[in-house]
C-alpha cells in the first residue's frame, strides 16, 4: 500500500521586502495510514510552513519552488495537492473533510462572533450536507468526547467565554467531527494542562485505532512525541537532520542537533544541581554581578525585615466568584467560586510553583496578588518597611508606590508587548511612569536590563515583531525587572516556547533568582518545568489548594489523589515510560467526588460529618500540607 501522504523534495521560499528566505529546503517524508509521524525541531525550522503547504494555506509571501505533495485517499487516484488551486472546489472538498488541522493557537483560529456549536456544525453542513438540528446534536456529542463537562451548555458558548484549554478542545472537536483520513496536529496540546493533555492524547489515539486515522504531529514537547509517535523526522532550517522510528531515535540519537534537543527537556528525575542544556546559552556578562552586589547592599541596609526565607506575602481565606456569562451578558453568580478560601504564604527569595488544570484558579489568584482582580473576601498582605501592609486597602499614591514591588510576566509574549513601541520605549516606560532617573540614566538602565536577559544594545531601536518568541519573552522579563520588584508573578511564561528556547528562559530565571535574590510565584501546568525551578509547590483544584509541599516531598511522596494524577499525567521523553492512558477520562481527575475519603465527602464515614461540609488543609509537618478531613489523618501516608 502506498503512503497516505507523501511529501517529496518540498521547497518553500518567502519573498519579503527584506529579501528572500528559504523556509523549507527539499524536505521529504511519508505518513502511513493509521500511523503517527512526528515532525520536531525548533521554532523557525519549517514545521508549520510544511503543514500550511499541505492544506494550501501558505501566506501570499510564500512560494513553492518545487516538490510534490501526494495524497492517496481510499478508493481515489492519488492527488498532488501542490498543483490544486488553493481556493478551488477540489481542495475545498479535501480540506476539513479528508485532511483536517488542529491549530496551535485556538483563540486565533476560532471565530469570536460564532458559537462553538455553529463552528462545528458548519464543517458538517459543508461536507455532509446535514441539517442544523442534526449538526447541533453531533456537535454536542463531539464536545462531550473531547472533555467538556457540560457539552449541552458549551455548544452555545463563544470562544471568549472559554479558557485556553477549552478553546483547544473545541478546535480539536472541529477537526475530528468528519472523521478525516489525516489529522495535522500543529502543537495540539501546547495550551493544555497535563491531565487534559493526557485525555486529548488518549482521544487522538482512540480515534486513530477506531478509524485508522493517520496523524502528522508537529510538536516541540518530546514527552508528547515519545507517547504518540510511531515515526519521527527531525528538521532544522527546513532540512532533514535525522529520521527513523521514534523508539530508535529516542534510544540512540545520532545527530548532534537531536541530542541537543533532548538535553534541553526538563525531566522529573533531574538532580538538584543538574542544569538544562539549551542549544544556545544566554550570556549575561558582568551586569548580573553588579546588580547582585547592589541588591545585597540594599538588603543589608534594610535590617532584618529583608532577610531571605522570611514571609513576604500572605493570603488568608481569599475568595473570588465571577458572574456567569451567557453570550455577551453577565447573568448572576457562578455556581462555583474561581478561588475558594485560599491560605498561602510566599517566602522572600523562594520560587513557589502554583500548578493545576485550566480553570482551577491559578491565574485568578496571581491576578489578585497583582491587584488586577479584587477578591470578594479575605486578606492579602505584603511585608513592608513598617510591617504588614493590607494590599486591598491601598489607594492613590500608596498603591502607586506598591506597584513597583510586584511585577507580572505574561503567558503570551506576542500580546504582552506594545507593537508600536521600540524595545527602549518598552523598557523605559516603567521608569518614566514612576518618575525614576533622568533620560540619560534611564537609557543606561535599559542597557543593563538588556544585558541581564542576554540581548544587545543593537536591539534597542527594534520593534517586537522583529524578535522571536523567546526573545520577546526575555524582553518581558527585562521589563518586569526594570523597577527591581520584590515579587515577580509568572503566568505560564514558557508554555508556547520550543524546548531549546524554554531551556534558555528557565536557566535565565534560575540564574537571576539566585544572583539577585528575587522572589517568584511561578504559575504553570507543566510539572516538569515547575520541578526544575521551584522550591515549594502548591497544587490547586476547583479553586482550592489541595496540597502544598517542598518540591522533593511532593514528587517523592504525593498524598492527594489529584496531585498523584497530575504527576502521572506528565509525559516523559522516553517511549519505555509511557503514560497509562487507561487511567484517564474526561473530567475524572478534577471531580472532587472521585477523590474519596478523607479527601472529599464521597464515601465519608459518619464521624467526619461534624467537621464541616468539606475538608481543610492539614499541616503534616516539614512544610507539607494536604486538604483532607482531620479524622482521616492517620491514613495519610505516602
Amino acid at each position: 500500500m502506498p503512503p497516505l501522504l507523501s511529501v517529496e523534495d518540498l521547497s518553500i521560499e518567502f519573498r519579503t521586502l527584506e529579501g528572500r528566505f528559504r523556509a523549507v529546503n527539499e524536505l521529504s517524508f511519508a505518513v502511513e495510514e493509521g500511523r503517527t509521524l512526528a515532525v520536531i525541531g525548533e521554532s523557525g525550522s519549517g514545521k508549520s510552513v510544511t503543514a500550511q503547504a499541505i492544506l494550501g494555506l501558505l501566506p501570499p509571501a510564500a512560494f513553492q519552488l518545487g516538490g510534490r505533495i501526494l495524497f492517496h485517499d481510499k478508493g481515489a487516484a492519488p492527488v498532488d495537492l501542490a498543483t490544486l488551486p488553493r481556493n478551488g472546489p477540489a481542495f475545498g472538498a479535501i480540506r476539513g473533510d479528508r485532511i483536517a488541522m488542529i491549530f496551535q493557537e485556538p483563540t486565533a483560529a476560532l471565530s469570536p462572533l460564532h458559537t462553538v456549536g455553529d463552528q462545528i456544525g458548519e464543517v458538517l453542513r459543508r461536507h455532509r450536507g446535514i441539517g442544523a438540528s442534526q449538526a447541533r446534536s453531533a456537535a454536542i456529542e463531539m464536545l462531550g468526547r473531547v472533555g467538556f463537562a457540560k457539552p449541552e451548555k458549551a455548544v452555545d458558548s463563544y470562544a471568549f467565554e472559554l479558557s485556553g484549554g477549552l478553546c483547544q478542545r473545541a478546535m480539536i472537536a472541529i477537526a475530528m467531527i468528519c472523521r478525516p483520513a489525516l489529522i495535522i496536529a500543529d502543537e495540539p496540546t501546547t495550551a493544555l494542562d497535563v491531565t487534559v493533555q493526557a485525555e486529548i492524547l488518549k482521544l487522538l489515539r482512540d480515534l486513530q485505532q477506531a478509524e485508522g486515522t493517520a496523524i502528522l504531529l508537529i510538536a516541540h514537547d518530546l514527552g508528547v512525541v515519545a507517547n504518540m509517535a510511531d515515526d519521527m523526522i527531525v528538521v532544522h532550517h527546513g532540512e532533514t537532520m535525522e529520521r527513523g522510528s521514534a523508539r530508535e531515535l529516542f534510544a540512540r540519537p545520532r545527530h548532534a542537533y537531536l541530542k541537543a534537543l533532548m538535553a534541553s527537556v526538563p525531566r522529573l528525575d533531574m538532580g538538584p544541581d543538574e542544569r538544562l542544556k539549551p542549544l544556545r546559552e544566554i550570556a549575561v556578562g558582568g551586569t548580573v554581578t553588579r546588580w547582585a552586589e547592589a541588591r545585597a547592599a540594599a538588603r543589608q541596609a534594610g535590617a532584618g525585615e529583608a532577610a531571605m526565607g522570611t514571609p513576604l506575602v500572605r493570603l488568608r481565606t481569599v475568595r473570588k466568584t465571577f458572574g456567569e456569562r451567557r453570550g455577551f451578558a453577565v447573568k448572576g453568580a457562578a455556581a462555583a467560586p474561581a478561588v475558594a478560601d485560599v491560605d498561602l504564604d510566599i517566602f522572600r527569595g523562594e520560587c513557589l510553583g502554583l500548578v493545576g488544570e485550566s480553570g482551577c484558579g491559578k491565574t485568578t489568584l496571581s491576578r489578585i496578588l497583582a491587584r488586577s482582580e479584587t477578591p470578594d473576601s479575605g486578606t492579602v498582605e505584603m511585608m513592608g518597611e513598617d510591617g504588614w501592609e493590607d494590599l486591598l486597602a491601598l489607594r492613590g499614591d500608596d498603591l502607586r508606590r506598591w506597584r513597583r514591588r510586584v511585577q507580572y510576566v505574561f503567558q503570551n509574549p506576542y500580546l504582552a508587548l506594545n507593537p508600536r513601541m521600540t524595545v527602549e520605549q518598552i523598557l523605559s516606560e516603567p521608569l518614566v511612569i514612576h518618575g525614576i532617573g533622568t533620560p540619560q540614566s534611564r537609557r543606561a538602565r535599559v542597557r543593563d536590563l538588556l544585558a541581564l536577559v542576554g540581548l544587545q544594545d543593537a536591539h534597542l531601536g527594534r520593534f517586537p515583531h522583529s524578535f522571536s518568541g523567546g526573545q520577546r519573552q526575555r524582553i518581558g522579563i527585562a521589563r518586569a525587572l526594570a523597577l527591581e520588584p520584590d515579587l515577580i508573578l509568572f503566568d505560564e511564561p514558557v508554555s508556547a516556547l520550543d524546548v531549546s528556547v524554554q531551556a534558555q528562559i528557565l536557566n535565565l530565571l534560575k540564574d537571576l533568582r539566585r544572583e539577585l535574590g528575587l522572589t517568584y510565584l511561578f504559575v504553570s501546568h507543566n510539572l516538569a518545568v515547575v520541578d526544575y525551578l521551584a522550591d515549594r509547590i502548591a497544587v490547586m483544584a476547583a479553586g482550592r489548594l489541595v496540597e502544598v509541599a517542598p518540591r522533593e516531598t511532593l514528587f517523592r511522596a504525593p498524598l492527594h489523589p489529584y496531585t498523584k494524577k497530575l504527576i502521572a499525567s506528565v509525559p516523559e521523553p522516553d517511549p519505555d515510560r509511557p503514560i497509562d492512558f487507561s487511567a484517564f477520562g474526561p473530567g475524572r481527575s478534577r471531580d472532587p467526588a472521585s477523590w474519596g475519603w478523607p479527601f472529599s465527602m464521597a464515601g465519608a464515614p459518619a464521624p467526619s460529618q461534624p467537621e464541616g461540609p468539606e475538608p481543610h488543609l492539614l499541616d503534616l509537618g516539614g512544610g507539607h500540607a494536604v486538604r483532607a478531613f482531620a479524622a482521616g489523618r492517620e491514613g495519610l501516608r505516602p
